[in-house]
């Protein structure tokens, strides 16, 4: 089993390089569960040119591979990065990890992208470098990964079909050697450097996240070969993201009417890769200039007239090492004291068997403001985290966003609500657990049979789903019999 600090049942306390491994992630919000609302990100954006099309990534805004679409992120030169950087570390003292996701490809901007690590290396040392990419260019630049002590890299990889025939439906074109290649023959040239270059990653010792985008009735079925091949590899995390592509989006699948991909189908995927990889199942596809907790996006509070004219004296001052050092003891000590109230019944990994003594589970779905705990008003939540429960343990799923929060504010309280979406969100669900919700929604919430219960409010999540989950189902099934 697991505590909420996120050590997988898989980590030998007597393996040296499992602890190594545990220590890496510890503090990553993308490469642990368990710290995911805990820690915070950045993503700076100084990589604007990509060297692929993807036909889920329309080119006027951020590479979809790492963002929702249809949305631009300002650039910055790598010393605004750094400024950037400096200045919300030092706002944000839970801010872990920073990494270039973009807004194109981390290696296909490579003099842009090493120089912001260099100079992030020499200021700000105890945060972890990330940086995410479409694997063509990794093995010309395993050297430099390895310099700059980026030891978290994502590979987006959406098929290992060799022959080219799924690749040549998701890929137009690659840029390779001053021209383009395009079709299957590109196709079978980009997974052969990807597979190329995420072997040599973990045979350095570099952690590997692989991102698969679910695009239904092209690469669907292909999920659970890419799954394992990552495994052969050696790859650490599977992260198998939702195609997002509403016409609007202006991307060639939404044009061409490719439907988006639901939970259900997510989740099912999930399942079908579970055996084989271990994944990542809270993905939020931040966008390339994300700012906080996974979940959240701070953006807009530190643009760039808030610490370009700063100087880098002034913003290591305001960074404070030793500050940000005593705030991250902090942070562990409340996890650690999470992990004694949780009581260790999350499985990172699990079958229904391992779940529940009947084979039969329960989906719960739970609102909150990080931390931990359940902290946030049904009305308030743009988005659901969800549990599969039983009444032997608990596993995290996934989470669901929502377009708007039920209530945005006063002024907006005018029975528009967007509570059918909300009904469609949690369909498949038998159980809500929130900080406060009204007997309005409630109400309607309960006409598709889910529970609604907020008397868990600041309670911690994963106890309290695992106890209401009994109390609904498995306690009144016995006082039934």
């Amino acid at each position: 089993m697991s505590c909420a600090c996120g050590t997988s049942n898989d980590f030998d306390p007597n393996d040296s390089k499992a602890l190594e491994i545990q220590e890496k992630i510890n503090a990553h919000p993308c490469y642990s569960e368990g710290a995911h609302q805990h820690y915070a990100r950045i993503h700076v954006p100084v990589a604007s040119a990509c060297n692929i099309q993807c036909n889920y990534c329309n080119r006027k805004y951020d590479c979809s591979n790492e963002s929702r679409p249809g949305v631009t992120s300002g650039k910055l030169t790598p010393e605004e990065a750094v400024k950037k950087v400096l200045y919300v570390g030092g706002e944000i003292q839970q801010l872990s990890v920073v990494g270039i996701a973009g807004p194109g490809d981390a290696l296909a901007n490579p003099k842009k992208t090493f120089k912001t690590f260099k100079m992030l290396q020499e200021k700000a040392p105890d945060l972890k470098l990330c940086l995410s990419t479409n694997g063509l260019k990794l093995s010309e630049y395993i050297d430099e990964i390895e310099k700059y002590n980026v030891d978290h890299v994502t590979v987006t990889i959406n098929t290992v079909d060799e022959t080219g025939e799924i690749g040549s439906k998701i890929y137009p074109w690659i840029h390779w050697e001053h021209k383009k290649i395009r079709g299957k023959e590109g196709a079978k040239l980009l997974l052969k450097k990807q597979l190329e270059g995420i072997k040599m990653l973990t045979d350095r010792g570099i952690l590997v996240k692989a991102n698969s985008v679910l695009i239904p009735g092209i690469n669907d079925k292909d999920l659970p070969n890419v799954a394992k091949k990552l495994k052969e590899l050696n790859v650490f995390l599977h992260n198998i993201m939702p195609l997002l592509s509403a016409p609007e989006f202006g991307t060639k699948f939404g044009l061409d009417g490719t439907p988006s991909a639901t939970d259900q189908e997510v989740m099912a995927a999930q399942d079908a890769c579970g055996m084989d990889m271990k994944l990542m199942s809270h993905c939020r596809q931040c966008r390339a200039d994300a700012v906080g907790l996974i979940g959240e996006d701070r953006g807009d509070e530190f643009t760039r007239d808030k610490f370009a004219a700063m100087d880098f004296n002034f913003l290591e001052s305001k960074y404070n090492l030793a500050s940000r050092g005593e705030f991250h003891q902090k942070i562990e000590a409340w996890r650690g004291a999470l992990a004694k109230a949780n009581d260790r019944i999350k499985i990172e990994q699990a079958s229904k068997e391992q779940l529940s003594s009947t084979g039969e589970t329960k989906l719960v779905a739970v609102t909150t403001a990080g931390e931990g705990v359940i902290n946030m008003h049904f009305g308030s939540a743009n988005e659901f985290i969800i549990y599969e429960a039983g009444d032997k343990a608990i596993r995290f799923v996934m989470h669901r966003k929502i377009e708007s929060a039920y209530c945005s504010g006063p002024e907006n309280c005018n029975g528009s609500n967007p509570i059918e979406e909300i009904k469609n969100t949690l369909k498949d669900c038998d159980i809500l657990l929130t900080e406060k919700i009204g007997d309005c929604p409630m109400g309607e919430l309960g006409s598709i049979g889910l529970i609604c219960d907020d008397s868990y409010a600041l309670q911690p999540i994963e106890k309290s789903v695992f106890e209401a989950t009994k109390k609904y189902f498995y306690e009144l099934e016995k006082e039934v019999g």
